[in-house]
């Protein structure tokens, strides 16, 4: 049995000032029954904690990490940019060159504004849609998570659906009354509502491959349907790719999948595993934020010194290197294979982003079929890969990733830990 006497230390001290002891609540590892790990450091696909105990790690601080921790060129990066000073309150030139790359990559993004988180990237661009049409109503979907912006908890997926708590809260009912939360892959469902309500729609927000009710693709058809009927009525398609973008292509969702959104937003692998968002589109349509337009938003620490070079490192890795995305695509897929043969689950993957529901018989096309899976189930298994040098996120309805840095001595280690986790 693994040792977690200084993780528990550290954890009682913290919730004696802190919520819940966490500072983001699925760390909290409440829904697997555990008390919080404390990490200490990473190198390459691997994790150690305060007790020193090994992990191969598929959380990849919830995906940004496509590279694999500590990266020597990304590390350099930020620590020269440290070194020239942590933040000015003023532009850098990185800035224009991190906003060149992300649209050399993504062309439906003329122009970007940098951030310092997803929830920012999208809380603006829900604003700048808002504004752009004159409309007040959000379509989302049941299941997806968009940051913590009011607005958008209506029918979350992720922590709110780990912890098993409303996601309205402290939302006046006014402001969660402008949401309108759809059953995601439902095409009548989206039809429906453009019937009843679409000269009120300002936008429709998505992750186009969902990753926070656990991983699960669009069915043939459906992002194209979005578009066409958000195109028809005057609204906006905004594809929240904080967690695709850069993941799943160079180019991101989009690329992948032929869209072209007219807003996207950005996070996790352009700050390198720093904090950064950011939110861009049509030239026109990005014009509308202020200094050029009337759209307010601002940030002191926006386009933060340290974390645009570390995603500028990471983003030149990636660009120069394409076969990074076969070698994901070809390791994830055996890692996903040998987990289905040794569990009793339902496995759902795109590229390198991948869930095991434990659930057979039934496709995971949504919330309602993701929320069928055996959560108990899930927690005795993940206990099981925690004991065997795993790390997992400590949700089932979590993606999961892969880094360019684990070998297939990682994946056997992981399948052969899945196997003991069930008992074999």
């Amino acid at each position: 049995m693994k040792n977690f006497t200084r993780s528990q230390e550290i954890y009682r001290r913290a919730l004696a000032r802190i919520p819940g002891g966490v500072n983001s609540p699925v760390r909290a590892f409440k829904s697997v029954g555990m008390d919080p790990l404390v990490m200490a450091r990473g190198a390459g696909a691997h994790l150690w904690d305060a007790d020193g105990n090994e992990y191969v790690d598929y959380v990849l601080s919830w995906g940004p990490l496509i590279l694999g921790h500590a990266h020597p060129e990304v590390v350099e990066a930020a620590t020269k940019a440290l070194a020239a000073g942590s933040s000015f309150g003023a532009s850098t030139e990185r800035e224009m060159l991190l906003a060149e790359m992300i649209h050399d990559a993504l062309p439906s993004v003329e122009k970007v504004r940098l951030v310092s988180s997803g929830t920012e990237a999208t809380m603006s661009a829900l604003r700048l849609a808002r504004a752009a049409t004159g409309r007040s109503l959000v379509v989302k979907f049941e299941g997806c998570y968009h940051g913590h912006v009011d607005a958008l908890l209506v029918k979350a997926g992720s922590g709110v659906a780990t912890l098993g708590i409303p996601g309205t809260p402290g939302i006046p009912p006014e402001v969660a009354g402008q949401t309108l939360a759809l059953p995601f892959n439902d095409a009548d469902a989206l039809r429906a509502c453009f019937d009843a309500h679409g000269d009120r729609i300002a936008c429709v927000i998505v992750e186009p491959v969902v990753g926070n009710m656990g991983c699960v693709p669009p069915l043939p058809g459906y992002l194209q349907l979005m578009r066409d009927l958000t195109a028809r009525h005057g609204a906006l398609l905004i594809f929240d790719e904080v967690m695709t973008g850069f993941r799943l292509a160079y180019g991101g969702a989009q690329k992948l999948f032929g869209i072209k959104p007219d807003l996207t937003t950005l996070g996790k692998i352009i700050g390198g595993g720093l904090p950064v968002g950011a939110y861009g589109g049509a030239a026109e349509l990005m014009s509308q934020i202020a200094p050029e337009g009337p759209v307010y938003q601002a940030g002191t620490l926006s386009g933060n010194p340290a974390a645009v070079a570390a995603g500028l490192a990471t983003l030149g890795i990636l660009k120069r290197d394409p076969a990074i995305y076969d070698r994901l695509e070809a390791r994830a897929a055996k890692l996903c294979e040998g987990m289905a043969a040794a569990l009793p689950v339902t496995v759902n993957r795109v590229g390198s982003m991948f869930t095991f529901f434990f659930q057979r018989g039934s496709a995971i096309t949504g919330w309602d079929s993701a929320a069928r899976s055996d959560t108990t189930a899930f927690g005795r298994y993940y206990r099981g890969m925690i004991e065997g040098g795993v790390f997992l996120p400590p949700s089932q309805y979590e993606a999961a990733f892969l880094s360019a840095a684990h070998t297939d001595a990682d994946v056997e280690f992981t399948v052969d830990a899945a196997r003991h986790a069930a008992g074999e």
